[in-house]
């Protein structure tokens, strides 16, 4: 009996309209006239990943890219985005073709130790990314209340833990999305600098490079939290989730996808890297243009990464810092949570999602329960939030070209896709971004190797 199943799971994807298109998002869109609903239909998990791109760990090692180096991290931006939302796109499609997440395609089509190596490997970078960002959040906590980041570390990780469980994630999305709006203040704050804009282009289109191991670590962590190995699972487990909300329950209603379907799956991932890069580009700006020149190359919390916005909000800087980075945490966290218990979930095959009842799901929740948990502990290990922020964003740059390299291979494969495999830009693009991730990581470890010898 499991020996049929397993081969009714590989049979070749159908290469026509899913059964049940007509009902879906692509169809929703072809029937509204009005083009703002028409945005909101368009725009899902693509929008709402690329938001969440930008966690903690991203607006830390973003300020400390520009704090410590000026502006010679600035043309990361520009490289990126192509990269970044390419690969996304093809982790959107992978989920949509095939009907599964990441770890469904890889435990039905891939041996197992190559599954539970992924899984771990997942599991591991996002659980230290979650004590992160929850030192982030407390630390943000701190500069509005005074109250010590230590004592707020556990009620904030409950606090998200209970919305993800007696909530959703759709209404933790809806409420803290709009908060991320004030880190746009860095792209004020860059315009009121006024800075020299012959200095500001050459800095973001033409690459500095360097051997020094400050610089390598901080290339490995743009990279690393930019394009981000839980953001890989996240965005194919989001897909199937969409489309199991249209009423496709059935894996075989799910695989394939109608020309529309794609179409607009990479319009939404596509917006969101925008957005997400968008942000990434002016912290490093502001931070290169303000903190760096006044000799504040090494900051360590929230509050110093806050002085960059001094010259849009005065006094009020840590203000609008601790609530951009609040919000862009309480994003993420659940994310991260999250994508690692899909892919365990997935990998043992067990109910997931996060529209399920607890009940009806229980290892699921509790793997993020423990996700979370390993986290806060993580947090009392005090250190430096930005460090430890930035050192996180390095394990993800470390932890993500092996993945990478599994998400091109399924990509690719026509016992996955069928004839949705992608074509030669999306190819480019992502093994453009895997080689220049293992290139960075392998230039940091020669670059350490040589220093400590």
């Amino acid at each position: 009996m499991s020996a049929a199943r397993d081969r009714r799971e590989r049979a070749t994807i159908p290469h026509r309209k899913p059964p049940s298109a007509d009902g879906g998002t692509a169809a929703r869109v072809a029937r509204e006239r009005n083009p703002v609903r028409k945005a909101g239909l368009i725009l899902g998990p693509g929008f709402i990943t690329g938001a969440s791109d930008d966690d903690p760990s991203g607006i830390g090692t973003y300020a400390v890219a520009g704090a410590s180096l000026g502006l010679q991290m600035l043309w990361t931006a520009l490289i990126t985005f192509p990269l970044m939302a390419g690969v996304q796109t093809i982790c959107a499609r992978l989920g949509m073709v095939s009907g599964r997440g990441l770890a469904g395609v890889l435990r039905t089509h891939y041996p197992r130790p190559i599954l539970y190596g992924a899984v771990l490997l997942l599991f591991v970078a996002n659980t230290i990314n979650v004590g992160a960002d929850l030192a982030a959040i407390a630390d943000s906590f701190r500069v509005l209340t005074g109250i010590p980041a230590i004592w707020l570390v556990i009620p904030v990780a409950a606090a998200i833990l209970a919305l993800q469980v007696a909530g959703s994630y759709r209404l933790i999305a809806n409420v803290f999305k709009w908060l991320t709006l004030s880190l746009l203040g860095y792209v004020v704050d860059s315009i009121i600098v006024h800075p020299d804009l012959g200095t500001v282009l050459r800095a973001t289109i033409v690459p500095t490079l360097s051997l020094d191991p400050r610089f390598l670590t901080t290339l490995v962590a743009v990279l690393g939290t930019t394009i981000s190995p839980y953001l890989f699972f996240w965005q194919s487990s989001e897909e199937v989730e969409e489309e199991i909300a249209m009423g496709r329950r059935s894996l075989r209603s799910r695989r394939g996808a109608s020309p529309a379907e794609v179409r607009y799956s990479t319009v939404d991932t596509t917006v969101g890297m925008a957005f997400s890069n968008l942000v990434m580009y002016f912290i490093i700006l502001a931070t290169g243009l303000t903190l760096f020149p006044a000799g504040k190359t090494d900051i360590k919390t929230g509050a110093d990464a806050a002085v960059a916005l001094r010259p849009l909000a005065g006094d009020v800087a840590g203000i609008l810092f601790a609530v951009g980075m609040i919000g862009a945490g309480l994003l993420a966290v659940p994310i991260l949570s999250g994508s690692a218990a899909y892919a365990v979930a997935e990998a043992f095959g067990w109910g997931y999602g996060l529209e399920k009842r607890w009940d009806r799901a229980k290892p699921f929740y509790g793997v993020i329960a423990l996700a979370t948990a390993l986290g806060a502990a993580m947090s009392f290990l005090r250190i430096d939030p930005i460090a430890a922020l930035l050192w996180t964003a390095v394990l993800n740059g470390i932890v993500a070209p092996p993945l990478l390299v599994l998400v091109m291979h399924a990509a690719r494969q026509r016992r996955v896709m069928g004839d949705h495999r992608i074509g030669p830009v999306l190819t480019v693009l992502g093994w453009i971004a895997t080689i220049g991730m293992f290139l960075a990581a392998g230039g940091l470890a020669y670059a350490t190797l040589t220093a400590t010898g």
